[in-house]
C-alpha cells in the first residue's frame, strides 16, 4: 500500500528522483499521467488500468467514459527510472502541474501523486477547512445525494 508524502527537488534538466519506499513497491517502469487537481499521477505499468477505474464496462458509446480516458491514457507517458529512481519530468506535465522546484509524493494506496509542494501546501490547508463536510458527504447513503 502506497502512503505517507516524501519531498523532491526539480535537478538540472527537470529531473526527479522517485522516493525508494514507492520504488519498492510501483517498480522501475511507471506510467505518469496528468491528475485532476493540477497534480500528477503515477502508478507501475503493469497496474496502468487503474486509471480507467469508473470507465471501465461502459459502452464506447458513453461520451463521459470517452473523455475521462482521453484525458488520462491521452496524457500518459512510461518513464523508466534510473539506478538512483531518476526520471526526466516531461515538459507538458511538469507545466500542467505548474511544478518549480521543489515536489512533494503522495502515496495514495494504490497510486502516487507528484504535487508542486506550494501548490500541495495550499490544497492541504483548504482540504484542513472542508475535511469534515467531505467525511459526511462521503457517509451519507447514496439515496441522499
Amino acid at each position: 500500500m502506497l502512503i505517507g508524502q516524501f519531498e523532491g527537488k526539480v535537478a538540472e534538466k527537470h529531473q526527479i528522483a522517485f522516493p525508494k519506499k514507492f520504488r519498492e513497491i510501483l517498480g522501475d517502469t511507471l506510467v505518469i499521467t496528468k491528475g485532476l487537481e493540477q497534480n500528477l499521477i503515477v502508478v507501475s505499468e503493469k497496474n496502468w488500468k487503474t486509471l480507467l477505474e469508473g470507465t471501465e464496462g461502459k459502452p464506447f458509446t458513453n461520451k463521459n467514459a470517452r473523455e475521462l480516458q482521453r484525458y488520462l491514457l491521452g496524457n500518459a507517458t512510461y518513464v523508466e527510472l534510473d539506478s538512483k529512481g531518476r526520471f526526466v519530468l516531461p515538459e507538458f506535465l511538469r507545466e500542467y502541474a505548474q511544478i518549480e522546484n521543489e515536489v512533494i509524493y503522495a502515496g495514495i494506496e494504490r497510486f502516487v501523486e507528484i504535487w508542486d509542494k506550494k501548490k500541495w501546501e495550499e490544497h492541504q490547508k483548504q482540504l484542513a477547512e472542508t475535511i469534515v463536510s467531505v467525511a459526511e458527504k462521503l457517509s451519507e447513503s447514496p439515496a441522499q445525494d
